[in-house]
């Protein structure tokens, strides 16, 4: 974002309110509230309820059931309702189904949890006017490449996966990162998941010199990995990806342990929005934080196509937003303009940013 973007946007819907309040904003929220994705669809719901009553918004609230027939269910409610955006959605199948309908109606979705790349990729051929609050299915593995290639450029590093397809596309995007910046890893295998202890994995690597691993796979197996090495004496650095941010289980993860991942919008939140969580007795978890935050985008990007008349859709793309979780801008296509994903480093406790990444 460009400085002083975010504070343009600021002053910019400041002064707009007045006219943009003449019509209460009318907004979608769909979400899983039954079936086993309730409790994040119930986040959904907290998140984007008390939004709206910060923001003077009125919300028209579905349940999705994260089908495809729930989906376009709800897309028709919202057409009939004339909602001005959709926030929300969770499931591939649900928004899917529900963006021709959607589209066909002229309103915008913003979705806080889908991250199938085709949704966005597919935009030039489908039209579907859908902006991404959240990560791509390949933001992770691409921050993985970009992160550790870079942090590990003078190191002995080795690449390990669990053999399944969330672990081999992870491991393979590094593979292929660190072989186009003329880096090539002393070690690269598929390893078994799940075992008491990974100590013969360990001593391979130990023998091929490795000082930095690269495990995709479960944040349990690489917490035993981190024990092991630590047994051997090998003086080893662990990474993974998202799957470390998970309770933790017998096994701890090591000191210095590395982990690319997105925030936890609780910490980088502003005060005051945790504050009217706090008041309203919501925890500020899950999805809670991006739906606040999908609310506030849809009432600055209404107020300015009030003011200058142009879609809701171009608002969306032309602009950066000042939000609950900090600024968005989307691109062109309706992503992130910046890659969420960040490193951070495990200090005993908790997993801490990693200065610079």
């Amino acid at each position: 974002m460009r400085p002083g973007t975010t504070t343009i946007v600021v002053l910019t819907w400041l002064s707009l309110a007045g006219s943009a309040g003449a019509q209460t904003l009318l907004v979608g929220v769909a979400a899983p509230l039954s079936g086993p994705s309730a409790i994040l669809g119930k986040q959904i719901e907290a998140g984007a309820g008390l939004a709206a009553e910060v923001n003077g918004v009125e919300l028209r609230t579905i349940d999705d059931a994260c089908t495809a027939d729930g989906g376009a269910a709800a897309a028709r409610e919202f057409a009939a309702a004339k909602v001005s955006v959709v926030v929300g959605f969770l499931c591939t199948d649900a928004i899917e189904a529900a963006l021709p309908i959607l589209k066909d109606a002229n309103i915008a979705v913003i979705t806080v949890g889908v991250r199938t790349e085709s949704l966005t990729d597919r935009r030039a051929k489908t039209g579907w006017p859908i902006y991404r609050l959240g990560p791509r299915g390949d933001d992770e593995r691409n921050a993985v490449a970009a992160i550790l290639t870079e942090l590990w450029k003078n190191e002995l590093f080795a690449i390990v996966d669990d053999g399944t397809i969330y672990g081999r596309e992870i491991a393979e995007t590094l593979r292929a990162a660190a072989e186009q910046a003329a880096l090539k890893p002393v070690f690269v295998d598929t390893f078994r998941p799940q075992l008491d202890n990974q100590i013969g994995l360990i001593g391979r690597l130990k023998k091929a010199g490795a000082t930095h691993v690269f495990a995709g796979g479960d944040g349990d197996d690489i917490a035993i990995m981190t024990r092991d090495s630590g047994q051997l004496d090998a003086g080893m650095v662990f990474a993974g990806g998202e799957n470390l941010r998970t309770p933790p289980g017998d096994v701890p993860y090591a000191a210095g342990t590395l982990m690319i991942a997105p925030p936890e919008w609780a910490g980088v939140a502003e005060p005051k929005v945790l504050e009217a969580f706090a008041a309203q007795k919501i925890e500020p978890d899950g999805y809670t934080l991006p739906a606040y935050a999908a609310v506030e985008i849809a009432k600055a990007a209404s107020a300015l196509t009030v003011a200058s008349g142009t879609p809701f859709t171009e608002a969306l793309t032309a602009h950066g937003f000042t939000t609950a979780i900090g600024p968005i801008r989307f691109d062109e296509k309706g992503d992130l303009s910046q890659n969420p994903f960040r490193a951070y480093r495990y200090d005993g406790a908790h997993f801490v940013p990693l200065e610079g990444h």
